[in-house]
């Protein structure tokens, strides 16, 4: 039988939406850039055991395995059995022995304490809802010494969401989509606050013009509580205000364009950490 997840109606959506994209995922170069970049900022070596959280189709627990080798081994947990099953496929076709996936929720882990030399999240920890909890959970697998990777958008990313967000704040309606850490600042100090030490945050601009149309579309993905991975705002506002709040959205979007189209500013942070060497938890 295959193991079902009790999660929550926000994680169900999200592993919903995940299965539904696992067919098309690997056609996106966005997220191969983010995992090919957190690697490279992880400095993961030969022998070493590594967790990968939200695995995803594999793109970091594939290369983590080819580099650890098989005096290491690689653990890629995600909450969508659609982009397990594409990774567990492409291992296969590897012939990859070093590798294990798991269905699991990232904030309910039970690993034993002291079990990994690194641990790396790349499109996932976005949609963690309490980060801080998790992060005091995930530093406990981390042997004394260890290193965190992960990747996120700064709170400026992404035009249509930012613009959404300005424009619903006027109508006493706050986003909350559980992806936003916050400042640089707030960054730090929540992995300061989880216990990790000797934190960088390595910061890249992947930004690009996009067209007024995709850059609208934030609407319609965010508006529909069956995307899962935001918290539903239409229903708090009647249907004369939804009307004009979407007017003004778009509005403010058309006075963004230009020749080139909409700048769609995407920062991205890449936080490493450290456990202490003498941390006992």
């Amino acid at each position: 039988m295959t193991k079902q997840l009790d999660l929550n109606d926000y994680k169900q959506g999200i592993a919903d939406v995940y299965n539904r994209r696992s067919q098309t995922y690997d056609d996106s170069e966005w997220h191969l850039l983010i995992c090919q970049r957190l690697l490279e900022y992880s400095l993961i070596r030969s022998g070493k055991h590594i967790l990968d959280i939200g695995v995803g189709t594999g793109h970091i627990a594939i290369e983590a395995a080819r580099i650890v080798g098989d005096g290491g081994r690689v653990v890629g947990i995600d909450i969508s059995s659609g982009m397990l099953e594409q990774a567990r496929c492409k291992v296969e076709a590897l012939g990859l022995n070093n590798v294990e996936f798991q269905l699991a929720d990232a904030e309910s882990l039970n690993f034993p304490a002291n079990s990994f030399d690194q641990i790396l999240c790349a499109n996932t920890f976005p949609w963690i809802e309490d980060k801080e909890a998790t992060l005091r959970q995930w530093i406990r697998f981390l042997k004394p010494g260890g290193v965190i990777g992960i990747h996120t958008p700064a709170d400026t990313a992404y035009v249509g969401y930012v613009v959404l967000l300005e424009v619903l704040e006027k109508y006493g309606v706050l986003l909350e989509a559980s992806n936003r850490i916050g400042t640089l600042e707030t960054c730090q100090s929540l992995f300061e606050d989880a216990g990790f030490e000797a934190i960088k945050i390595k910061t890249e601009q992947h930004g690009s013009y996009i067209g007024l149309e995709q850059a609208k579309a934030t609407w319609e993905g965010i508006s529909r509580p069956p995307q899962g991975k935001y918290r539903n705002f239409s229903s708090k506002l009647s249907s004369e205000q939804l009307a004009q709040a979407k007017a003004e959205f778009e509005a403010k979007l058309e006075a963004l364009q230009t020749d080139q189209g909409v700048w769609d500013e995407l920062t991205t942070w890449y936080v490493i950490g450290r456990k202490p060497e003498t941390k006992i938890l």
